[in-house]
């Protein structure tokens, strides 16, 4: 069975993202495909994708390698992100589904109850889960892809520090929800503009500390060398 280059673009991508390969280091075909447990064809696709979404950069006498963005690129990401986020939302207060409202709202009630009980370590994947889903609701497949890989590329560029009174930004999450419930497309965009840009100061710019430019570190044989999960592929 081949292996999707989709599937595999995933896994390298989250490999990026979670600093598995150091900005700037080689990304070699072959290293690849032994790694993920498929052949070079998915291999060369998925860093064909990689490339156009600004994860990798192909550079003479070096080939493929892990992208060096920038402070001004990773600022101008945070910006585009504001003003994206609240047109997804007014776009969920027109379009959004009763199956939407209802992920959003069990979202909702779980990150209120964790706030209030102190138990931050959910918090951070309730609220990626909570944004990805009103993305969805927006309806609008090019808007979602935008935001997707927004959400993918400051997740690799920043660290994100909890808010100072998590109840405080749940309580916000629940107001955008019910606006997008009673479709009011206006206060939805406003409230999500002031929750985007709140959070915004909440992220640092990752310096990562790199041994060479171009060279690739080594393969975690026990925990990283993996066959590519396609049924459980996230996007």
């Amino acid at each position: 069975m081949r292996i999707p280059a989709q599937s595999v673009c995933t896994a390298i991508r989250d490999d990026i993202v979670s600093g598995v390969y150091e900005r700037g280091s080689r990304l070699t075909e072959e290293l690849l495909a032994r790694r993920y447990g498929v052949s070079r064809v998915p291999v060369r696709e998925a860093l064909r994708t990689l490339e156009s979404e600004g994860f990798v950069v192909t550079r003479r006498h070096a080939g493929a390698c892990v992208a060096e963005p920038t402070e001004q690129e990773a600022a101008d990401l945070l910006e585009v992100r504001m003003l994206l986020e609240p047109l997804g939302a007014a776009r969920a207060a027109q379009r959004r589904t009763e199956a939407h409202l209802k992920v959003l709202r069990g979202l909702v009630r779980l990150g209120q109850e964790r706030a209030r009980r102190g138990e931050g370590e959910d918090l951070r994947s309730l609220g990626g889960w909570f944004h990805e889903t009103l993305a969805q609701a927006s309806g609008s497949p090019g808007l979602i892809a935008l935001l997707t890989q927004l959400r993918h590329k400051i997740a690799w560029m920043y660290a994100v520090d909890q808010p100072a009174r998590p109840v405080d930004s749940w309580a916000e999450h629940g107001a955008i929800v019910d606006a997008v419930a009673r479709g009011d497309a206006e206060r939805a965009r406003a409230l999500t503009a002031q929750h985007a840009e709140r959070a915004a100061g909440a992220h640092r710019l990752r310096r990562p500390d790199r041994p060479g430019r171009h060279t690739a570190p080594p393969p975690r044989v026990s925990s990283s060398q993996h066959g590519v999960n396609i049924a459980g592929a996230r996007h």
